[in-house]
């Protein structure tokens, strides 16, 4: 079987590290995803993913945060079966194939070019109505690509804490903008999270920077007339973390009650 050389380097070699932790929760004996098309891609890739620094804990941890956005996807689609869904910055994520979305659903990931073209490569191209756009999400043009006639829901796991805040903000915004209603989800860092970013193997062997910190729900409400929060979840909080090894257990347990930690990670819903 040939194998995919990687080439990517800083933000982009990261998706490796979310790509592998879901691979390895496929594998437990209770896993949280079961994800098998992700174990598939990691073995067709010629890369060492220990570079990664992805183990038990944090593999669970990664699979426990795509579960929730996950699960706010599925509630959006139940409520809004003729939408459409935006998964920005999609990397190797099997999100599409795990969702398997009805007909009714326009399914559009958007990614770098040289990101599209190995997802090509290496994931199975979705059925029904989907669609690929090779594009930065900084850029404006790939949303006017995008018909602005359904409700829209925004899915960006791995991504806000990348984006300066200008070009976060902006995202919101033309996002907000343009859609007559919809949904956005993502996971973030509060400030405290972003300065201790060089403890997060992933980051540091990548040679990745993290920029944007968001730690008030308010500092994305006021972007946008009617953009409410309605969910915002710390990482300590996340539903499952009962499947979490002891050790992460204990260790979620002792972050919990240290008020400098426990609000480094979110995962956050709006509504506009």
């Amino acid at each position: 079987m040939d194998r995919e050389k990687i080439t990517l380097t800083g933000a982009q070699e990261t998706m490796l590290a979310t790509l592998y932790a879901r691979a390895l929760d496929s594998v437990r004996p209770d896993p949280v995803l079961g994800d098998v098309a992700a174990a598939d891609a990691v073995r067709r890739i010629d890369y060492d993913f220990r570079k990664t620094g992805i183990k038990g804990t944090s593999a669970v941890g990664v699979a426990l945060r795509a579960k929730t956005l996950d699960d706010w996807t599925r509630e959006f689609l139940a409520a809004n079966p003729e939408c459409t869904v935006l998964h920005l910055a999609c990397g190797l994520d099997t999100r599409v194939h795990r969702m398997a979305p009805p007909a009714s659903v326009r399914w559009i990931d958007v990614d770098f070019p040289e990101v599209v073209e190995l997802r090509e490569r290496l994931l199975p191209t979705p059925p029904g109505d989907y669609t690929v756009i090779s594009s930065s999400v900084t850029d404006d043009a790939w949303l006017e690509q995008v018909p602005a006639d359904r409700p829209v829901v925004a899915v960006f796991e791995g991504l806000s804490m990348y984006l300066s805040e200008e070009d976060g903000t902006r995202l919101v915004q033309r996002i907000t903008g343009r859609f007559p209603s919809g949904e956005l989800l993502f996971d973030c860092y509060g400030s405290m999270g972003i300065k201790l970013q060089k403890l997060v193997p992933a980051v540091r062997n990548a040679g990745a920077t993290l920029d944007w910190g968001i730690d008030t729900p308010g500092q994305i409400e006021r972007l946008h007339q009617g953009l409410t929060c309605v969910d915002a979840l710390r990482s300590v909080d996340m539903p499952g973390l009962e499947k979490l090894p002891l050790s992460g257990r204990i260790g979620m347990r002792v972050i919990a009650h240290i008020p400098a930690l426990r609000d480094i990670g979110k995962i956050m819903r709006f509504r506009f």
